[in-house]
């Protein structure tokens, strides 16, 4: 089994769509873990403010299939894929990290670099994955946290029963 870890967002109808996701991902696996939900500004766009967080699984799909699970999970909610990278979203699911493996060819990187750059992704990693390390830097998500220039990119956390 590997440990997976997710990202999740939405800036269209987010309360419902973040809800039905988690709901969406508990059909598909077991033993979420789930970080506080974060609001914050769109990055790339002007756009309405997104809510994020991270959810965390074991799984038996391998890296591949699973970013095509997520991205099923993904087109349930209307998403289409191509276009624009930095649009507003019923439901973006992204494959951050998956145990170790560092990979990056096709239309999977691993980790994935919004891992180090973006607060929305950083924060709520560090929040339930702490002490682990990233397989390419060596450090952990609590230390790179606690490093990140946070001035640029606000969020703040939002109470949202999952």
């Amino acid at each position: 089994m590997a440990k997976a870890f997710i990202g999740v967002g939405s800036n269209i109808d987010r309360e419902a769509n973040i809800r039905s996701g988690i709901s969406a991902m508990r059909t598909h696996f077991r033993n979420l873990s789930v970080s506080t939900v974060y609001e914050s500004s769109s990055v790339g766009f002007s756009g309405e403010n997104f809510l994020n967080l991270i959810v965390a699984f074991e799984t038996d799909l391998g890296a591949v299939d699973l970013q095509d699970k997520l991205h099923e999970i993904e087109a349930d909610f209307g998403r289409v894929r191509g276009g624009q990278r930095y649009v507003s979203r019923t439901l973006d699911l992204d494959l951050l990290l998956y145990d170790d493996l560092v990979i990056d060819e096709n239309d999977l990187q691993l980790p994935r670099e919004d891992v180090t750059r973006f607060a929305f992704v950083l924060k709520p990693l560090a929040e339930i994955a702490g002490s682990l390390r990233h397989p390419v830097l060596g450090i952990t998500y609590a230390e790179l946290w606690k490093d990140f220039q946070q001035s640029d990119q606000k969020l703040w956390p939002v109470e949202i029963d999952l």
